[in-house]
């Protein structure tokens, strides 16, 4: 199923994981559990990333083929054409279409850690914008795009980057998943000023809980995302190196926000679960418990 027909045939908001394929044996038979606890769910669908050149291709396929052939689960496969030419990326699209895929995130992807001296295909594409255009081409599936609401990091500008996302729009994107924000505000912001320039696409607001500090700071760094004063004071409060503290803090916050963003008319949640299954489920059985989804 398209999962824009999700969004137009249900007045309730979607429930939505995000994962990522296991990097060895050891974490394979742990994630294993996290799928089954939180399949239990019933996500409308779930979404797998790919790394960029082609990093977890195979482990991204294998992933995604269990998740629909095993757990009979609607999935968004991301795919990133940082690296790859367009005989790889057609290699890919064609296998997920053997899988009955009918979803996907077009992506640039960042470059792959570790690879000074990496030699890129020389019709590898620039941008997702380019990506999306020639999927769109090829292919009849549901693409999406990624969201920036507080700006891409390497953006010169939120009105630039807004630009671009509109391109994306305009190349073939039929939803928007956001980049997950500490502040509400800053996603409904994002939505406005969208809409102001002609982007009526469904955005779907992704939400990180705060698993570590550690992780926290990583992973705001790297998306180009603001630890808002609500989270560094949340955080200052508790006993110093209390991880657990920390961990139900992350959580009743999710709560909190996804709580707002519901009554706000959000046409769903997006959660990141870094595979892991305690944090995302504490959230939806409570947001279930509430009526919320």
């Amino acid at each position: 199923m398209r999962v824009t027909d999700l969004w137009k045939k249900s007045a309730r908001p979607t429930l939505s994981f995000e994962f990522f394929p296991p990097r060895s044996e050891k974490d394979e038979a742990a994630f294993a559990k996290v799928v089954d606890t939180l399949a239990e769910f019933n996500p409308d669908f779930v979404s797998v990333t790919f790394g960029a050149g082609g990093s977890s291709r195979e482990g991204s396929y294998q992933l995604v083929k269990k998740l629909i052939r095993e757990k009979g689960l609607e999935v968004i496969a991301y795919l990133a054409a940082y690296g790859l030419g367009p005989e790889e990326i057609i290699s890919i699209l064609d296998a997920y279409a053997d899988l009955g895929v009918e979803n996907v995130l077009a992506l640039r992807g960042d470059p792959p850690r570790g690879t000074e001296g990496l030699t890129l295909h020389p019709q590898s594409l620039a941008h997702a914008s380019d990506l999306l255009s020639f999927i769109k081409a090829r292919y009849d599936v549901c693409l999406g795009g990624a969201g920036h609401p507080e700006g891409h990091p390497e953006a010169e500008s939120k009105a630039k980057d807004l630009e671009y996302l509109k391109l994306k729009v305009a190349n073939g994107a039929e939803f928007i998943i956001a980049n997950f924000v500490y502040d509400t505000r800053l996603f409904f912001d994002f939505v406005e000023r969208c809409r102001s320039i002609g982007i009526e696409v469904p955005i779907l607001p992704g939400v990180m809980p705060i698993y570590s500090v550690k992780l926290l700071e990583i992973l705001t760094k790297t998306c180009g995302a603001t630890i808002s004063e609500d989270v560094r004071k949340g955080l200052a409060a508790l006993p110093a190196d209390d991880t657990k503290a920390v961990a139900e803090f992350g959580i009743a916050f999710a709560i909190r926000q996804c709580r707002e963003l519901l009554e706000k008319g959000v046409p769903g949640i997006h959660l990141y679960t870094m595979d892991r299954s305690s944090a995302a489920a504490a959230i939806v059985h409570t947001l279930k418990n509430e009526k919320f989804l």
